[in-house]
């Protein structure tokens, strides 16, 4: 009976995900990535080579304000687009490390505190407090010194470019290649994240089975975060191929390492907006 029970949930509780066809995984298909070099931007080789040596000292804010300066400077598109992807790539890496922004602080760890407590506090998530303090557990210790982000994160999806944007604080902080609904099945309007689920289960209503996280068949791929729209959500993917096309049922996929960077930094409640 419990097993009934949970097959039924499964199927409604992740009903806009089920493929349209079965096809066999591809190799991904990425956009090439274009490398911050000189030859990339030949007019900013000596500011390129400052801010490579401040990231490889681990100096990871000044060389990402160096980069700002290149990019303020830039006209040529593709220039354009490898300077900004390296911006959004350090935008990560700062976050998930100790250095502190403007909008983030260190957070001394009280008697009766926990992650789940400290992370709900700051509307965080327990993810990105280990992450940026190099924790492997939950184990605090009173006095204890940790970066906490109090940053307001948010989402917008654009069907019409297949465009993930990462919002922080209303600016864009990082853009993803994304996969989108078939006849324009992905809702339009303003929702929030209600459900974060990791290694999400997924059932087949096709043959009624609960397909397990580990398997190689399982749409859904690592990650899940559900909206406040019956069925419908943001996951990772076994169809890496398909990113960048209108090719889901209605949900929004996205490269599995992607998706799981994103869980790590959004907590219950984000607001996600999807545009045509």
């Amino acid at each position: 009976m419990l097993n009934i029970l949970l097959a039924i949930f499964l199927s409604l509780f992740f009903a806009g995900c089920a493929p349209r066809e079965n096809k066999e995984p591809e190799e991904a298909i990425r956009t090439p990535e274009l490398k911050v070099t000189p030859e990339v931007v030949p007019s900013f080789k000596e500011d390129i080579a400052k801010a490579q040596a401040e990231e490889k000292n681990g100096n990871l804010l000044a060389a990402r304000s160096v980069y700002k300066e290149i990019f303020a400077g830039l006209t040529d598109p593709q220039s354009i687009d490898s300077v900004k992807n390296k911006i959004e790539e350090l935008n990560i890496k700062i976050l998930f490390s100790k250095n502190l922004e403007e909008d983030s602080f260190l957070y001394e760890v009280e008697k009766g505190d926990s992650l789940d407590k400290i992370s709900k506090k700051f509307n965080t998530t327990i993810e990105l407090i280990k992450k940026a303090n190099g924790l492997v557990s939950d184990m605090i210790m009173v006095g204890d010194k940790l970066k906490v982000t109090k940053a307001k994160f948010s989402v917008v999806v654009d069907k019409s470019q297949n465009i993930l944007f990462l919002k922080r604080n209303d600016a864009i902080f990082k853009t993803y290649i994304v996969s989108t609904g078939k006849d324009n099945s992905t809702p339009v309007g303003t929702f929030k994240i209600v459900t974060k689920v990791e290694n999400p289960p997924w059932f087949r209503r096709d043959i009624g089975a609960v397909v397990p996280p580990d398997s190689p068949e399982n749409i859904l791929g690592s990650r899940w975060l559900g909206l406040d729209v019956e069925g419908y959500g943001i996951h990772g993917t076994i169809k890496p191929n398909d990113l960048g096309k209108q090719e889901t049922s209605g949900c929004v996929r996205m490269r599995n390492e992607e998706v799981e960077e994103v869980f790590a930094i959004l907590p219950r409640g984000t607001e996600v907006t999807i545009v045509d």
